[in-house]
């Protein structure tokens, strides 16, 4: 189990990312545009550099949901490697089996 305080921290970048979305999509689009000027660009830069860097969606890690660990976490199911081989074995995962030949 991973500790309390590593889990709070990730759904507060999570939040963060959220709130934070719409400006930072704006801005990045304003960088990006070729037919922005150049004092746009540099001015565009500046704000999205003083925004919190947790607002970066990169800075985020996936989690298994039921520990927390935070490596070997299959996005699709949205488990560690543990808990997803945990719950294949009960088929508690619909079209899911260990491999044997």
């Amino acid at each position: 189990m991973a500790k309390t305080c590593m889990i709070e921290r990730e759904l507060k970048r999570a939040k963060l990312v959220k709130k934070h979305a719409a400006k930072r999509k704006e801005l990045k689009a304003t960088v990006l545009n070729p037919k922005s000027s150049y004092e746009e660009k540099m001015a565009a830069q500046t704000k999205l550099q003083k925004l919190p860097r947790d607002a970066s969606p990169t800075r985020q890690r996936n989690r298994c949901e039921l520990t927390g660990r935070s490596r070997g976490v299959y996005r699709k199911f949205a488990l560690g490697r543990h808990k997803l081989r945990e719950a294949t074995m009960r088929g508690d995962v619909p079209g899911l089996r260990k491999a044997s030949w």
